[in-house]
């Protein structure tokens, strides 16, 4: 049922034992395999709107707290968080859910896990669903221009260590909660039990430093190129794009076809980066009909 919301519907919380950490993650439903990865600085509490859909349209749908977030495990280094390994976690959680292949869902971080998987281990990946998630060619391609340059210019901080913690937890994480109140274009989109659920899974012991090593990380290591690698996705794909972005110019989500063949673009005009939570029955509604 598109619409549903959190407070009708419930999801179980389990954990699973994948190349090298302990995830956690909950699910819901029956059916064929859906995974969704959220991104920065969030849970799996990110696909609160979307999971009860697809639970209901008799999918399986499975939300991890990616490595380093939340309950999940917490390695330490900035090493134990390439996309390599990020994008071999999720694989081993579609063996370990018992499945050959799985629709894949991602969001900002989790859509670079995402694209990086349907590259990496393309066997795996049926359809592929990215929610304001830069291919990586198109974010190599975009960053040398100065619009998205700037737009970036946060990640610089995120490569200091120690500094760039102390700067976002300050104050109670009062950037965090500045951000996810303030940038939204929907009013409601996160409430202050939201917020207050982002920051406390934020605040957890090593959290905070695991989810900026996936930023330190990318500036450090390059990926890996396992047999049948290509940037070139095969997987049926749609895109969806909140045009409100503050962080990723709308030029990433153009000009892909050469890297995307079978894709989709959908744009959300009054929708920001969240865009699931500024628009969660239109996103439940393309998603829901996309996937077969």
């Amino acid at each position: 049922m598109v619409g549903a919301t959190a407070t009708h519907w419930c999801s179980t919380a389990q954990y699973a034992a994948v190349n090298g950490v302990q995830l956690h993650y909950r699910e819901a439903g029956h059916g064929p395999l859906v995974i969704l990865l959220h991104g920065f600085p969030e849970f799996w509490y990110s696909w609160r709107h979307l999971m009860p859909a697809l639970a209901d349209a008799g999918y399986h749908a499975i939300a991890p707290d990616l490595r380093g977030y939340n309950l999940s495990g917490k390695p330490q280094g900035v090493a134990s968080y390439t996309i390599d390994t990020l994008a071999d976690d999720i694989a081993a959680l579609i063996h370990h859910a018992g499945e050959r292949r799985a629709h894949i869902i991602g969001h900002d971080w989790g859509g670079a896990v995402a694209w990086h998987l349907a590259m990496r281990h393309r066997e795996l990946v049926d359809r592929l669903v990215i929610l304001n998630a830069p291919h990586p060619r198109a974010f190599a391609r975009e960053l040398r221009k100065p619009r998205q340059l700037w737009r970036s210019r946060y990640m610089l901080l995120f490569q200091l260590p120690r500094v760039a913690e102390a700067i976002i937890a300050r104050n109670d994480f009062a950037i965090i909660r500045r951000i996810l109140r303030n940038d939204p274009v929907r009013p409601d989109a996160f409430s202050d039990v939201d917020i207050d659920r982002y920051i406390h899974a934020l605040a957890r012991p090593w959290a905070l430093s695991s989810a900026i090593n996936y930023y330190r990380a990318a500036a450090r290591f390059r990926p890996g190129r396992t047999p049948g690698f290509s940037s070139r996705i095969d997987a049926p794909t749609l895109l969806i794009w909140g045009e409100q972005d503050r962080y990723l110019d709308i030029a990433l989500s153009a000009n892909l076809d050469r890297w995307v063949p079978n894709l989709a673009v959908e744009y959300i005009a009054d929708a920001s980066h969240w865009v699931m939570s500024d628009a969660p029955e239109e996103v439940e509604r393309l998603v829901v009909n996309f996937l077969p």
